[in-house]
Protein backbone atom coordinates (compact mmCIF):
# COMPACT_ATOMS: atom_id res chain seq x y z
CA UNK A 1 0.00 0.00 0.00
CA UNK A 2 1.25 3.65 -0.75
CA UNK A 3 1.65 6.36 2.39
CA UNK A 4 1.30 9.56 1.62
CA UNK A 5 3.49 11.78 3.87
CA UNK A 6 2.67 15.50 3.61
CA UNK A 7 5.71 17.84 4.34
CA UNK A 8 6.06 21.53 4.12
CA UNK A 9 9.56 22.56 2.14
CA UNK A 10 11.05 23.06 5.51
CA UNK A 11 10.53 23.00 9.52
CA UNK A 12 9.50 18.88 9.39
CA UNK A 13 11.11 17.35 12.77
CA UNK A 14 13.42 14.86 11.20
CA UNK A 15 12.51 12.01 13.56
CA UNK A 16 8.94 12.49 12.75
CA UNK A 17 9.58 11.95 9.47
CA UNK A 18 12.21 9.06 9.37
CA UNK A 19 10.55 6.76 12.55
CA UNK A 20 7.23 6.62 10.43
CA UNK A 21 8.90 6.15 7.20
CA UNK A 22 10.77 3.37 8.33
CA UNK A 23 7.66 1.49 10.24
CA UNK A 24 6.04 1.75 6.40
CA UNK A 25 8.93 0.65 4.57
CA UNK A 26 9.34 -2.00 7.23
CA UNK A 27 5.96 -3.29 7.18
CA UNK A 28 6.52 -3.67 3.41
CA UNK A 29 4.27 -0.58 2.37
CA UNK A 30 5.66 2.29 0.31
CA UNK A 31 6.00 5.69 1.61
CA UNK A 32 6.03 8.65 -0.51
CA UNK A 33 7.29 12.41 0.26
CA UNK A 34 4.60 14.53 -1.02
CA UNK A 35 5.18 18.06 -0.04
CA UNK A 36 4.39 22.33 -1.35
CA UNK A 37 7.66 22.17 -3.40
CA UNK A 38 9.57 19.93 -5.62
CA UNK A 39 13.35 18.96 -4.95
CA UNK A 40 13.86 19.02 -1.46
CA UNK A 41 12.71 19.49 2.09
CA UNK A 42 14.89 20.60 5.00
CA UNK A 43 14.14 18.67 8.03
CA UNK A 44 15.02 19.87 11.54
CA UNK A 45 16.22 18.10 15.01
CA UNK A 46 14.25 21.00 17.10
CA UNK A 47 15.53 23.79 16.00
CA UNK A 48 18.78 22.93 14.29
CA UNK A 49 19.13 22.14 10.41
CA UNK A 50 19.18 18.44 10.21
CA UNK A 51 19.11 16.35 7.04
CA UNK A 52 17.54 16.85 3.73
CA UNK A 53 14.78 14.13 1.85
CA UNK A 54 13.72 13.96 -1.92
CA UNK A 55 10.37 14.96 -2.76
CA UNK A 56 8.67 12.09 -4.46
CA UNK A 57 5.42 14.03 -5.66
CA UNK A 58 4.03 17.95 -5.48
CA UNK A 59 0.83 18.69 -4.05
CA UNK A 60 -0.98 19.88 -7.16
CA UNK A 61 0.46 16.38 -8.95
CA UNK A 62 -0.93 14.43 -5.85
CA UNK A 63 -4.06 12.29 -5.75
CA UNK A 64 -5.85 11.52 -2.51
CA UNK A 65 -6.97 8.23 -4.71
CA UNK A 66 -2.91 7.26 -5.17
CA UNK A 67 -2.52 6.59 -1.30
CA UNK A 68 -4.07 4.44 1.34
CA UNK A 69 -3.79 6.72 4.22
CA UNK A 70 -2.35 10.43 5.16
CA UNK A 71 0.73 10.35 7.65
CA UNK A 72 1.28 14.07 8.97
CA UNK A 73 4.66 14.18 11.00
CA UNK A 74 4.76 17.35 13.22
CA UNK A 75 7.70 19.95 13.98
CA UNK A 76 6.66 23.45 14.69
CA UNK A 77 7.12 24.99 11.66
CA UNK A 78 5.74 22.53 9.04
CA UNK A 79 2.40 22.39 10.11
CA UNK A 80 2.40 25.82 10.18
CA UNK A 81 3.45 26.26 6.86
CA UNK A 82 1.40 23.54 5.91
CA UNK A 83 -1.83 25.20 6.99
CA UNK A 84 -1.34 28.28 4.91
CA UNK A 85 -0.95 26.77 1.72
CA UNK A 86 -4.96 25.83 0.95
CA UNK A 87 -3.53 23.29 -1.23
CA UNK A 88 -1.92 21.05 0.90
CA UNK A 89 -5.24 21.63 3.73
CA UNK A 90 -7.49 20.38 0.54
CA UNK A 91 -5.09 17.37 0.28
CA UNK A 92 -5.69 16.74 3.73
CA UNK A 93 -9.05 17.30 4.06
CA UNK A 94 -9.69 15.22 0.95
CA UNK A 95 -8.41 12.24 3.15
CA UNK A 96 -11.29 12.53 5.60
CA UNK A 97 -13.68 13.27 2.56
CA UNK A 98 -12.47 10.12 0.81
CA UNK A 99 -12.72 7.68 4.19
CA UNK A 100 -8.90 7.28 4.43
CA UNK A 101 -7.03 6.86 7.25
CA UNK A 102 -4.70 9.92 8.56
CA UNK A 103 -1.81 9.46 11.35
CA UNK A 104 -0.54 13.22 12.75
CA UNK A 105 2.05 13.16 15.46
CA UNK A 106 3.01 16.38 17.95
CA UNK A 107 2.09 19.82 16.03
CA UNK A 108 0.90 18.33 12.90
CA UNK A 109 -2.78 18.82 14.12
CA UNK A 110 -2.22 22.54 13.27
CA UNK A 111 -3.07 21.45 9.76
CA UNK A 112 -6.23 19.11 10.67
CA UNK A 113 -7.36 22.33 12.71
CA UNK A 114 -6.95 24.37 9.31
CA UNK A 115 -8.20 21.39 7.26
CA UNK A 116 -11.42 22.14 9.97
CA UNK A 117 -11.44 18.18 10.31
CA UNK A 118 -11.12 17.56 14.26
CA UNK A 119 -14.10 18.59 15.39
CA UNK A 120 -16.56 16.06 16.92
CA UNK A 121 -13.08 14.12 17.28
CA UNK A 122 -10.79 13.05 20.17
CA UNK A 123 -6.74 13.53 19.76
CA UNK A 124 -3.58 14.24 21.24
CA UNK A 125 -0.66 16.34 20.33
CA UNK A 126 1.71 18.38 21.55
CA UNK A 127 0.24 20.02 24.74
CA UNK A 128 0.42 23.78 23.66
CA UNK A 129 -2.34 22.93 20.89
CA UNK A 130 -4.93 21.39 23.27
CA UNK A 131 -6.45 25.18 23.11
CA UNK A 132 -6.22 25.13 19.06
CA UNK A 133 -8.14 21.44 19.05
CA UNK A 134 -10.82 22.52 21.69
CA UNK A 135 -11.46 25.66 19.83
CA UNK A 136 -11.39 23.80 16.58
CA UNK A 137 -14.45 21.42 18.11
CA UNK A 138 -12.16 18.57 19.20
CA UNK A 139 -11.82 16.85 22.47
CA UNK A 140 -8.12 16.52 23.28
CA UNK A 141 -6.44 14.29 25.67
CA UNK A 142 -2.65 13.60 26.67
CA UNK A 143 -2.33 10.45 25.90
CA UNK A 144 0.84 8.58 24.27
CA UNK A 145 -1.58 7.79 20.99
CA UNK A 146 -4.98 8.18 20.53
CA UNK A 147 -7.36 6.68 17.87
CA UNK A 148 -10.35 7.90 16.78
CA UNK A 149 -12.74 6.37 14.83
CA UNK A 150 -15.27 8.70 13.54
CA UNK A 151 -17.49 9.13 10.97
CA UNK A 152 -16.17 6.57 8.22
CA UNK A 153 -12.48 7.17 9.08
CA UNK A 154 -9.67 6.87 11.22
CA UNK A 155 -7.73 9.72 12.89
CA UNK A 156 -4.64 8.34 14.84
CA UNK A 157 -2.25 11.02 16.61
CA UNK A 158 0.28 10.76 19.22
CA UNK A 159 1.83 13.56 21.38
CA UNK A 160 5.67 14.07 20.74
CA UNK A 161 8.69 11.95 19.67
CA UNK A 162 9.12 9.71 22.59
CA UNK A 163 5.47 8.26 21.56
CA UNK A 164 7.02 6.97 17.98
CA UNK A 165 6.99 3.32 18.52
CA UNK A 166 3.55 3.30 20.17
CA UNK A 167 2.41 5.52 17.19
CA UNK A 168 4.04 3.56 13.92
CA UNK A 169 2.52 0.38 15.53
CA UNK A 170 -0.97 1.83 16.30
CA UNK A 171 -1.16 3.59 12.74
CA UNK A 172 0.20 0.51 10.94
CA UNK A 173 -2.56 -1.62 12.62
CA UNK A 174 -5.12 0.92 11.76
CA UNK A 175 -4.34 1.72 7.94
CA UNK A 176 -4.27 -2.06 7.55
CA UNK A 177 -7.55 -2.86 9.20
CA UNK A 178 -9.49 0.10 7.34
CA UNK A 179 -7.46 -0.77 3.72
CA UNK A 180 -8.69 -4.31 4.16
CA UNK A 181 -11.98 -3.19 5.45
CA UNK A 182 -12.50 -1.15 2.42
CA UNK A 183 -10.92 -3.74 -0.25
CA UNK A 184 -9.02 -0.64 -0.91
CA UNK A 185 -4.48 -1.63 -2.50
CA UNK A 186 -2.12 0.99 -3.29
Amino acid sequence: MNIAFLTAHEGVEQIELTGPWQAVVDAGHTPRLVSVEPGRVQAFDHLDKADTFAVDQVVPDASVTDYAGLVLPGGVANPDFLRMDSEAVAFVRGFFEAGKPVAAICHAPWTLVEADVVRGRTLTSWPSLRTDIRNAGGTWVDEQVQICRSGPNTLITSRKPDDLTAFCAAFLKEFARQTAGAGAGG
